[in-house]
């Protein structure tokens, strides 16, 4: 009997359909764990709640990192996801020969509502596998944030974070690695995201 397998990708071969061609950026493609996954569609809320973040973040740090809206970023478990935000150190031009590695990411947010249960659990334990210290959903749904942090891997070899804290819209939290810049998250929750 023949098993049927699907190809797996690694990075270099991702970047090589992406050089020749074959892979664009109106393809909305994530390579995660070596599979060309389909980005969904964001709604309107998703991108207006993306834009004020960045905007918002960009404000409360300015040069003391590089904040990047849905770029790439690479991992050593054959994976290139494009997070919605990511506060990387250093400067952009840092970033010219490659993505942010895990080691130079602060945080990793994804935006959520129709993607919510995937990004609860696929990116979350990808994020854990890959070493990112921490990680927050803004969740559309609830109104809340969800921030991770402390990656682990239990015994059956799942990763997960020791850590989960719930924010609401109305509070303040602090930016990792900057615990004095404190973000006004009623700033960004988009008006008619939820319950109206």
């Amino acid at each position: 009997m023949t098993v049927v397998k699907p190809k797996r990708f690694t990075i270099d071969e991702y970047h090589r359909l992406i050089s020749l061609g074959f892979l664009t950026e109106g393809d909305r493609i994530e390579l995660i764990r070596g599979e060309l996954i389909q980005m969904t569609a964001k709604g309107t809320p998703h991108t207006v709640c993306g834009s004020i973040l960045c905007r918002q973040l960009d404000r409360l740090l300015g040069d003391q990192a590089v904040i990047r809206g849905q770029d790439p970023i690479t991992l050593a478990n054959h994976s290139e996801p494009e997070p919605d935000v990511v506060i990387a150190r250093g400067r952009h031009e840092d970033y010219l020969a490659h993505h942010p590695y895990p080691e130079d990411i602060l945080l990793v947010v994804e935006i959520s509502d129709s993607t919510l249960a995937y990004d609860q659990t696929t990116k979350l334990g990808l994020y854990a596998e890959a070493g990112i210290s921490n990680y927050w959903i803004v969740n559309l749904n609830a109104y809340q944030l969800e921030r991770y942090s402390q990656p682990y891997q239990n015994i059956q070899g799942e990763f997960n974070y020791l850590t989960k804290q719930i924010s609401l819209a109305n509070q303040s939290v602090a930016i990792p690695g900057f615990e004095d810049a404190l973000l006004d998250l009623s700033r960004i929750f988009p008006t008619g995201a939820v319950g109206e």
